[in-house]
């Protein structure tokens, strides 16, 4: 159609999302246009396509036909080609796409070749209607998307994402709704309970509709999971008042599967975009608490608002801090519930350590509640043991810095907790004083160059080296108050065991235990550990 606006690849891949298509080779600096998506038959020749995405079906990247086909597709005009690469190397493949000047692109091998089509059809049409200056789909598509599907099959329809959110529901006069609905529907969260749960792990199994009687003297629901590849993006939910729903209902909301899972990546690559410049905007903040007028109003937030800082770290059981995958889904899980409470939000992760900012729209007590219930859950879902720290409720974001110290010493003081057993912890600076005390004391030791650094990092490198245990004999010995009987049952060692390795700690370290001077510093500097 003549003054039709041509898609452009870069527009299409952003609707799609990383999940579902993935840039093998480097884009274009210019915009790369999209007319449209076939499918590779290798028993019939090559259509010529202009500006086409080819999806090479059957063929593997290791191989000599793909190579050969990267060739006949740049020459036959195509613009892309899509592979899979289960496992086997893409080198040779990328240069042969770079070198006949063809774009490659990396589908994921969960997802089904006729899925792919259809949704990168939908995401062509979609970046006609949607162009960039309008914005992408948004859920205001879902509850279109959710009338129509209502109107289509006559029964109450409902978009979900993948934490049973409430994103779109239909409007139309007339349709029968439970109670359970009714109450999704008020709060935008489907209420929890076991039978809920089932039905929920059901449909995640399964690759087709699913039927599920009443729950809670409610209405049968026909049921669907929303997918792009293995990942599972949300749930679409028919409720079928009358029991009429046939298989022609069923087909309907198969059919609706790809273009409900187009919206749902469309909406969260605009969400992920806006908790990205939120992030930036918090790590500027929390590094330059001058710029509090600036960043406030684009996170916006009063500047003179009370606000506190809550820290969350985690560990895994032989790593003492977690994989970049790991904490990125610790950042993610805090965002999560952050905004389910406060809306806008911020939340950023620096150097291992997630960090958010908490308004004081609820009481320090509720701040706190919040910031357990966000450590139980991630405890939950990385099954890693969790510190959480909350700072002081501050008067305003020039004052972050005061909060985000306090947090900070929380966490070292949670995670330097000898012997603590329990794996989700959480607390605030009133609660862990002594601990927090020992841990800024340690900071400001530690930026003294001129303080002698001997006695307890030799001792902790010679048990390192030689497999002795002076240090935790010494600091047993020094929590205990010079009490040799209560260091050796701490130790479970024969008193005597506890004087020689005393002694001979002596004579190898050259201190003096009957010092009293020597006996803080070195209890110091055992218990600070790393920190100074």
């Amino acid at each position: 159609m003549p003054g039709t606006a041509v898609p452009d690849l870069d527009h299409v891949l952003s609707l799609l999302g990383p999940a579902l298509l993935r840039p093998l080779t480097v884009l274009p600096a210019g915009p790369v246009p999209v007319s449209g998506v076939l499918i590779f038959e290798p028993r019939a020749p090559l259509p010529h396509a202009r500006d086409a995405i080819l999806l090479a079906v059957g063929v593997g990247t290791a191989g000599t036909q793909a190579k050969e086909l990267v060739g006949a597709a740049a020459r036959a005009g195509y613009a892309c080609l899509v592979v899979k690469s289960f496992g086997d190397p893409v080198t040779e493949l990328v240069g042969a796409a770079q070198r006949s000047g063809i774009v490659l692109l990396a589908a994921d091998e969960g997802l089904a070749w006729h899925h792919l089509d259809t949704m990168i059809s939908s995401a062509l049409a979609s970046a006609v209607r949607f162009p960039r200056t309008a914005g992408a789909p948004a859920v205001g598509d879902l509850f279109a998307l959710a009338n129509a599907m209502a109107g289509m099959t006559g029964g109450a329809t409902v978009i979900e994402d993948p934490h049973r959110r409430i994103l779109a529901y239909s409007t139309l006069p007339g349709q029968a709704v439970d109670e359970g609905r009714r109450q999704g529907i008020l709060g935008l969260q489907v209420p929890e309970g076991p039978d809920y749960d089932e039905q929920y792990r059901v449909l995640a199994q399964a690759v087709r509709t699913c039927r599920f009687p009443a729950v809670r003297g409610g209405f049968p629901r026909l049921g669907v999971a929303i997918r792009a590849g293995s990942e599972v993006l949300g749930s679409l939910w028919i409720v079928d008042a009358e029991g009429n729903l046939d298989s022609a209902a069923e087909q309907a909301l198969c059919d609706a599967r790809d273009i409900v899972a187009l919206h749902l990546l469309a909406a969260r690559a605009a969400a992920d975009a806006a908790r990205h410049r939120h992030a930036d905007l918090l790590r500027r903040l929390l590094a330059d608490p001058n710029s509090a007028t600036v960043v406030a109003s684009q996170l916006g937030l009063d500047p003179n608002q009370p606000v506190a800082v809550a820290a969350f770290t985690a560990a895994s059981a032989t790593e003492d801090r977690l994989t970049a995958h790991a904490a990125t889904r610790l950042a993610d899980l805090v965002s999560l519930r952050c905004e389910a409470r406060y809306g806008r939000h911020a939340c950023v992760l620096i150097d291992g350590t997630v960090y958010a900012l908490l308004p004081s729209a609820s009481s320090p007590t509720a701040q706190r509640e919040l910031v357990s219930d966000i450590a139980r859950r991630a405890h939950g879902a990385l099954r890693v043991p969790v510190r959480a720290g909350l700072g002081s409720l501050v008067p305003g974001l020039r004052s972050i810095a005061n909060s985000l110290a306090e947090a900070d010493l929380v966490l070292r003081a949670l995670t330097d907790r000898l012997g603590d057993p329990e794996e989700c912890r959480v607390a605030t600076i009133e609660e862990v004083w002594a601990g927090a005390t020992l841990a800024a004391l340690g900071q400001i030791l530690a930026a003294q160059e001129a303080m002698p650094h001997r006695l307890g990092p030799a001792v902790s490198a010679h048990d390192l080296a030689h497999g002795t245990s002076y240090a935790s004999t010494i600091l047993a010995y020094l929590d205990a108050n010079s009490d040799v009987a209560a260091a050796s049952h701490r130790l479970s060692v024969h008193p005597n065991t506890i004087r020689y390795r005393l002694s001979r700690a002596e004579e190898i370290f050259g201190f003096d235990l009957a010092d009293p001077d020597e006996r803080l510093v070195l209890w110091l500097r055992l218990r600070l550990g790393d920190s100074w």
